[in-house]
């Protein structure tokens, strides 16, 4: 019972640690999150990573037209139609080409800066990937971990693992099973954002699951979330505790690993029995990884010492995930493939590639109905499913959805402007309207598909107001719409823990991740917005307390391009010049 005490009293403090610091680094009309205020150019963190003396196996850059060849966009969203393709070096190049790799370089003047498959907060990318995967031929002939380098787009192989310690670590998943594990380097996003950096990390994190999750499925294969490690065992795994590998660098921090397989191959090996995914590793059979033959030292990003945030690193020890829970999922026969109907959809591929942050709207384009309506459709994770049931990419989170869409609607044909909101959890729906505004009517939109809980709160001209709420921003006034993505956030960490704030904002990044593919498809663009005044934006929806707080905006819309700005190509093209990050919303 003594332990049982102590352990509650620590983690009520650092309960109050993560909350405390959410509160403190919101944006107030009078006041903005604490920051420098000003840009050091000059010690910018290099955005790519490398660990020198780590030997680097390049992937094959692929054109479009290049096996595997990437399925019809739509085909995505249809379970079982896309066949899964057999685990070589060609498909981990796909698989991290659509995920991590770079997608474009733009220039301007003498400065020039990459653009990647993950979109991130300001360009600043503080997200890197791993591998930790059996042997492969073209790869290696034996198991090993690597990081990702996506400059080079190359696998660093980080460190060995025997035959039989990969079998053990990997022994109850389905076969050819491997991961791929996501970390933070909180300095790349601090170094513009200060404070309030903590927040950007966790919100790449999201698209960085989206992208892979998503690169998975245009190979046929399956990426949940391994959701009951705890962060000591990501560390282990990722070896981001070696602290003579990161001498003078900036350091990593732990944030997740996913569990990769071809999905059609689970057919066999269920062979009518029933299996349970598990969502852990044996942390005794990763440690030992840790005590393996390791290779490389991380290289330093900035010239000069990183500029220190105590509240980050404050925030970023407390919500830490101490435990590992052995926790499974039900897994579940994998349908047999249909046959394709879906012909005339732009390749998944071209859409990924085709991906970038819109940086002004044009204020006129408009988008119909049925398309808005469809944007919504994707972004419903269907929690009333089992986990590996639901549609992807929300099958690769274990856990119910926290977050609903606060809607500012202005340009969709067929429908009033105004608020609106989606719940994304039907089953929440009675929660929302207890919280907010009495005087909302809660109409259901004209056309709207019956399973789809969008609401009209109030009708009227709400660019202005969206505009005001994000920072000023009219990027967020002069789209279709923007939204601002609202989380059940205090029932959520009481019952889960400090460790779950970071799952809140992973959740924000898939739902903006899923909607950048969508506004792409649909001939229009987007962009996530980071800058936003928290409380007011919760008065505009009546949200009083801590029950519901917006941890993240973001908004659709006819793009305006800048003829400043000279696009290349990602690889294969030298531009002279200084590299340099970008300023965006």
């Amino acid at each position: 019972m003594v332990s049982s005490t102590a352990d509650m009293e620590e983690t009520i403090k650092q309960l109050e640690i993560v909350m405390r610091y959410h509160e403190e680094t919101k944006h107030h009309f009078n006041r903005y999150a604490r920051a420098l205020g000003y840009l050091d150019w000059a010690n910018q963190p290099n955005p790519f990573r490398r660990y020198e003396g780590a030997a680097l196996v390049r992937l094959a850059i692929l054109s479009l037209d290049e096996e595997p060849l990437s399925p019809p966009y739509e085909d995505l969203y249809s379970p079982g139609t896309v066949s899964s393709a057999p685990i070589s070096i060609r498909t981990l190049s796909r698989l991290f080409e659509y995920a991590l790799a770079l997608s474009a370089w733009k220039q301007a003047g003498g400065s020039r800066w990459a653009l990647r498959s993950n979109p991130s907060s300001g360009n600043l990318h503080p997200t890197e990937g791993y591998l930790l995967i059996g042997a492969v031929d073209g790869l290696a002939s034996t198991p090993g971990l690597y990081h990702y380098a996506p400059k080079e787009h190359g696998l660093e192989r980080r460190a060995d693992c025997p035959d039989e310690l990969f079998a053990e670590l990997l022994h109850e998943f389905p076969p050819q099973a491997f991961l791929v594990g996501l970390s933070s380097i909180h300095w790349r996003e601090g170094w513009k954002y200060g404070e309030r950096a903590f927040r950007y990390c966790q919100h790449d994190a999201g698209p960085a699951i989206g992208t892979v999750r998503i690169a998975a499925a245009t190979l046929g294969w399956s990426a949940p979330v391994l959701h009951c490690l705890s962060d000591e065992t990501v560390d282990d795994l990722l070896g981001l505790n070696r602290t003579e590998d990161f001498a003078g660098a900036e350091r990593e921090h732990p944030d997740l690993v996913m569990v990769v397989w071809p999905t059609d191959l689970a057919r066999d090996w269920r062979r009518g029995e029933e299996r349970v995914l598990p969502l852990f590793l044996d942390p005794g059979a990763v440690r030992e990884l840790a005590k393996q033959q390791w290779y490389g030292k991380a290289n330093r990003l900035s010239p000069d010492d990183p500029v220190p945030w105590e509240i980050i690193d404050a925030v970023a020890a407390a919500s830490r995930k101490h435990s590992s829970e052995w926790h499974g999922l039900d897994l579940f026969e994998p349908p047999l493939t249909p046959t394709l109907t879906l012909g005339d959809s732009p390749s998944a591929g071209r859409i990924i590639h085709q991906r970038r942050s819109l940086l002004a709207c044009d204020g006129k384009t408009s988008i119909p109905a049925d398309t808005f309506y469809k944007m919504l459709a994707r972004v419903m994770p269907r929690p009333e499913l089992e986990v590996l049931r639901r549609p992807m990419p929300w099958d690769a989170l274990p856990w119910d959805p926290t977050s609903h869409l606060g809607l500012f609607v202005h340009l969709v044909d067929g429908l009033d402007p105004g608020l609106y909101i989606l719940a994304r959890n039907p089953g929440k729906l009675d929660k929302l309207k207890r919280a907010m505004h009495e005087h909302f009517a809660w109409a259901t939109p004209s056309g709207c598909p019956p399973d789809l809980p969008l609401y009209l709160l109030e009708r009227g001209d709400a660019k202005r107001l969206a505009s005001q709420v994000s920072c000023f921003q009219d990027i967020a006034g002069d789209g279709a719409f923007s939204l601002g993505m609202i989380a059940e956030y205090q029932e959520a960490l009481f019952n889960h823990g400090p460790w779950f704030y970071r799952r809140l904002f992973w959740e924000t990044g898939v739902i903006g991740q899923v909607l950048y593919l969508e506004a792409e498809a649909a001939g229009v663009r987007a962009t996530g917005i980071g800058c936003f005044f928290d409380d007011p934006v919760h008065q505009v929806f009546g949200f009083k307390d801590l029950a519901f707080q917006s941890l993240y905006h973001f908004t659709v819309g006819g793009p305006v391009d800048d003829p400043r700005l000279t696009t290349l190509p990602p690889y294969g093209v030298h531009v002279e010049g200084e590299e340099r990050g970008v300023d965006l919303p």
